[in-house]
This record gives C-alpha cells, structure tokens and sequence, in this order.
C-alpha cells in the first residue's frame, strides 16, 4: 500500500508518516514548508524521519537516509500542475491529508491564507482523488467547528454551521466538500475531528508551548478569559492511532463519507494545565490574565463513541503523562 501524507513536516505529519511506515506502508510525504512559524522546526521534523536539510527544489523528490519505504517532497497543494503530476506516477492508495493553514487568531488577520490553502489546495487534492482514484481520503478536520454549542460533549451529530473563526469555517467546508464527492464520485472519505493536539515536536504557535517555554523562561503568559475557559487536551500519540485505525478502513456505503471525533473526552480548565506544568518543572507562572479573544471558544469536549462502536479505540492519555513527555523533549529540544 502506498500513502500520500500532506503536511509531512508538520506535528502530526511527522508522527503519521512514522506510523505509517511501521504498519508497513510506502510513504511520500509532502509539505510547503512555508514560514507561518520558524521553518526550522519543520526541517528538525524531517530530520527524524532521515529527510536532510538542503537545498529544497520545488516538486524534487527526496529519499529518506532511514527508511527505504519514505520519500518527501516540498510541493504546495494550490500547485494544481505539480500536483496533478505528482498523482499520476505514483498511483497512491490512500491520501492522509494534514496540510492545510492553522491557526484560529491568524485566520482573522491572513484571511487569504485560508482560502488558498484549506480551500483550493483541498479542492486540488479531491480532484486529483477523483481522477486518479484511491481506496480511501483521511483529512484533518477540527474540533473548532462546533463552535459556540453549549451541548457538550461534543457529538459528530450536533450542529455545526455557526463557525467563529474562518479557520473553523474551512475545515466545515471541507467536510461538506468531501460529502459531495463522495457522493458523486464515490471517492471514500473520512474526516477526523482533532481536539487540542500536543506533545513533543508540538506547534509552537499553541498554547502547551508558549506557556511551557514562558514558565521555563520566567516571562508572563497570557492568560485569555481569566483562565475560564476548557480545553479538550489529547496527547499527539492517540491521535495518531486514531489516524491510523481510521485509514486502514475505508466507510463502506452508498455515500462512503463518515466523520470522527478524537479527543481525551476529559477537558482540563487553562489554570489545571498551567499547574500541571508548573508542577513537572518545578517553576512557577507569572500570569497576565487577558479578556476572550475573537474566534475563541469556552469550552472543547470529545464524544468518542462513535469511534470506540467502530474502531474499539479511545485516546487514554492522562494528562500528567503527557505533560511530562513533553518537558522532556522540550528541556532538550529548545534547552531553555
């Protein structure tokens, strides 16, 4: 079996195409590489998967030093040509898609960024799925788009067509994109529904960085709402395990769509998080409580039932775990 994964230098790309590997697969990774945050973490990425740092050629295939199944390419899904190209040599079975532009305060000052990358590049990708056909389309989709729902836990049933960002308006609108294909195309497509990714090689635009690398620092940390807000917190390691149980088995049906949550289902308060890293570091936050910023929401909260009835899988992370893996990278990584 041979995947395409997008977004192949990015935190969950890179966990992904390892999994991936380790299960077996052929793995082209592919990512922009683009600066929404230091590029340098992005080439460290690659690195741990044997894809040097060098002089980058747009749609130049590398192959990795270490695992003879990878091979990476810098290429931009909005490259409809390169694209294109890119499918038809290598007749991929399955298409993990984790590209895409992130970030829910940034959608509000870069609009455009969104457009181009979660919308045109994704509509390139199901394209290409069309006309060179795989067996399945995994793509990363956000708890973000239930928005304001004061039910919780969040359920793959409740409403979700009140976004308050952009950035959660894409990722509703690449599911309804995918809905569409797979009906008129029957491409199989599954979404998955992330909830607060973090741990080691994590974002450094997210808030588990920022608040580890200002506590370790000594600076404030910005605390938006007062602290009264929750966040689903779930450990990178379940969710790339949900990734990979959910594409090694395509939806089966007359619109072979389907859309999962995954999340820890245990949503911790911004001040528990804070001490939990206050606690594994030995050093106290100086905090700087902020008022609720625009795109914000109160509260994230997984329903992962339908992925346990279908997959007999559940993120179980403890937060203390979790935590602690990630001081460990980042005392190392960062060397604060």
């Amino acid at each position: 079996m041979k995947a395409l994964v997008t977004g192949a230098a990015g935190f969950i790309g890179m966990y992904t195409v390892e999994a991936l590997l380790k299960e077996g697969y052929q793995v082209v990774g592919l990512d922009s590489l683009n600066d929404y945050y230091t590029i340098q973490l992005k080439y460290d990425r690659l690195a741990q998967g044997g894809i040097a740092c060098s002089h980058w050629q747009e749609g130049e295939m590398l192959q990795s030093a270490t695992h003879s199944g990878y091979r990476f390419v810098k290429m931009n899904l909005v490259d409809q040509t390169r694209l294109t190209a890119l499918f038809a040599a290598e007749c991929f079975d399955v298409v993990v898609n984790l590209a895409g532009q992130a970030g829910v305060r940034y959608s509000i000052e870069n609009p455009y960024a969104y457009a181009q990358s979660n919308l045109l590049g994704f509509l390139n990708l199901l394209e290409n799925c069309r006309h060179y056909p795989v067996k399945h389309l995994v793509y990363a989709s956000s708890s973000s788009i239930y928005g304001m729902n004061e039910k919780v836990p969040y359920s793959e049933e409740d409403k979700t067509d009140e976004p308050v960002s952009l950035y959660a308006a894409t990722k509703k609108s690449n599911e309804l994109m995918a809905h569409a294909y797979s009906k008129l195309y029957k491409i199989p497509t599954t979404g998955l529904r992330f909830f607060t990714v973090y741990g080691p090689w994590g974002r450094p635009d997210m808030a588990p960085f920022l608040f580890m690398n200002a506590i370790l620092k000594g600076d404030p940390i910005k605390v938006f709402n007062h602290g009264k807000m929750k966040r689903d917190f779930t450990y990178i390691d379940d969710i790339v395990e949900g990734i990979t149980k959910t594409t090694a088995r395509a939806p089966i049906s007359d619109i072979p769509f389907s859309i999962y949550n995954i999340g820890n289902s245990s949503p911790v308060e911004l001040m528990d998080f804070i001490s939990e890293i206050e606690s594994v570091s030995g050093c106290k936050a100086t905090l700087q409580m902020m008022e609720m910023q625009p795109g914000d929401v109160m509260v994230t909260y997984a329903d992962t039932t339908r992925l346990q009835n279908d997959f007999g899988y559940k993120p179980s992370t403890t937060i203390g775990v979790g935590i602690r893996n990630f001081y460990d990278w980042f005392v190392r990584y960062v060397k604060v």
